[in-house]
């Protein structure tokens, strides 16, 4: 009975609700401030797909949806696995036996993100918790027999993190999908008894901070019935009130309508957007999720995540940077060395990211290429490498008589002068010290 009155709250329009189910009133829905604040967040990708852990989480698709498939990933399977082997057998060695989400959630604590976001269900459709839709295909039924969402989201939260969840729309496999998809997406049997059902239960379940929705490419949102679960969701669910939802609810409905915007994977505009966005990349240059055989060369090293960071932030953005767990349950070593570089970063410099806000000037390559943020009156320049000498010449601000310059992790002001009457200083620098990220932040306060 509770399942059938969520899903005729999303079939029957309330009226006296806040927001009706169309983009107009959707779209003027303002993000929950904690969003905007959090600035950095923790992306976890993990599933049946880790077993194999060969090519990308995409793998299942590239070995046996694609025509023609991916000769790589048949070499695999073929050298591998015995004739006849099926995806669905990898489940029962998603082992995840070595998972300790406490581990985990140190560990993304220690990263200094503010919010984390784990694949509830990617494309396989494989859910990391007991979801009574998704039948011996989820982590209660079969492998880690235990609710993965659940135990991390209870981790997570006890270390005051916002805790999201990825939801993919479609499955590749779904017969009740492929139907609707012969079909030309005129029937939504797949919609009604599997996606709504499960995405209503997921919400009540866990009460989410985040939806981060996927796999919508394929049809339209009016097929997804997006708007009907959005003005549910804005409306009348347990987390209507700080819930914040991406773009992702149906073809064309990326960079145009939902809450913050990702675009597209690695989205990274070259000007400050109009509208609240993110940036979500991977350390793992090649795959979202865990591989076998990646290589230290495929990976983001310290220096280019906070550069991407940093510019990121300067232009508005959250940057959501994403790792793959083994399906042991194992956060690899160098992801973690990567992660906790961040966090040593910032303990340093967050105060220029955490609860910025762009600067009328966004960056500019004078002396070094630097970004700026802005928190209150106090302005925030980022050089993301150390000037060939200790003198560091910015155009952008436009100093007065009470200017101050410091060094984020030195209160000691340094020395600056003006450039000329219409603006421009040049600070400066002591010594830089050893900074994780080589990366360093000036404040100046008493800007114009």
């Amino acid at each position: 009975m509770l399942a059938l009155w969520f899903l005729l709250g999303v079939l029957v329009p309330h009226t006296a609700a806040r927001y009706t189910a169309d983009w107009a009133s959707l779209d003027a829905r303002p993000l929950p401030p904690w969003y905007d604040q959090a600035k950095v967040g923790i992306f976890v990708h993990w599933g049946v797909f880790s077993v194999p852990g060969f090519g990308s989480e995409w793998f299942w698709w590239h070995w046996q949806g694609q025509q023609p498939p991916d000769q790589k990933c048949v070499s695999y399977m073929s050298k591998n696995y015995p004739p006849g082997f099926s995806y669905p057998e990898f489940a029962p060695q998603f082992h995840a036996q070595f998972f300790n989400p406490g581990d985990w959630a140190d560990i993304f604590k220690a990263s200094g993100a503010k919010y984390v976001v784990l694949t509830a269900k990617h494309h396989e459709g494989f859910t990391n918790w007991g979801s009574p839709n998704s039948w011996n295909w989820n982590s209660v039924d079969t492998g880690p027999h235990r609710d993965l969402v659940g135990d991390l989201g209870e981790a997570v939260r006890n270390r005051s993190l916002h805790y999201g969840l990825y939801n993919s729309l479609y499955e590749w496999f779904n017969p009740l999908y492929l139907t609707d998809k012969k079909n030309g997406f005129k029937t939504q049997e797949f919609v009604i008894n599997k996606l709504l059902p499960e995405l209503y239960n997921m919400v009540v379940r866990y009460r989410p901070d985040l939806i981060w929705s996927d796999g919508d490419w394929d049809a339209p949102d009016t097929y997804w019935n997006s708007t009907e679960f959005l003005a549910w969701l804005y409306n009348d669910s347990p987390v209507k009130d700080t819930i914040v939802t991406n773009d992702r609810w149906g073809a064309g409905c990326a960079c145009k309508h939902g809450g913050y915007y990702n675009c597209e994977d690695k989205y990274t505009p070259g000007q400050l957007p109009k509208h609240k966005w993110e940036k979500c990349t991977s350390v793992d240059t090649l795959s979202w999720g865990y591989r076998r055989n990646m290589k230290m060369s495929e990976l983001m090293d310290l220096p280019s995540i906070i550069e991407d960071l940093v510019r990121t932030v300067a232009l508005g953005g959250n940057y959501l940077l994403n790792v793959g767990p083994t399906p042991d349950g194992m956060i690899p070593a160098v992801f973690e060395e990567r992660l906790r570089g961040v966090g040593a970063w910032l303990q340093i410099n967050g105060e220029a990211v955490y609860a910025s806000k762009p600067w009328r000037v966004q960056t500019e390559n004078t002396t070094v290429p630097v970004w700026y943020t802005s928190k209150g009156t106090s302005v925030y320049a980022t050089m993301i490498t150390k000037p060939p000498k200790l003198t560091l010449l910015l155009l952008g601000p436009k100093t007065s008589a009470v200017t101050k310059v410091t060094l984020l992790g030195n209160l000691k002001p340094l020395p600056w002068s003006p450039v000329s009457p219409g603006g421009g200083l040049t600070v400066l620098l002591p010594e830089l010290p050893y900074a994780p990220g080589q990366a360093w932040t000036l404040k100046l306060d008493g800007i114009l």
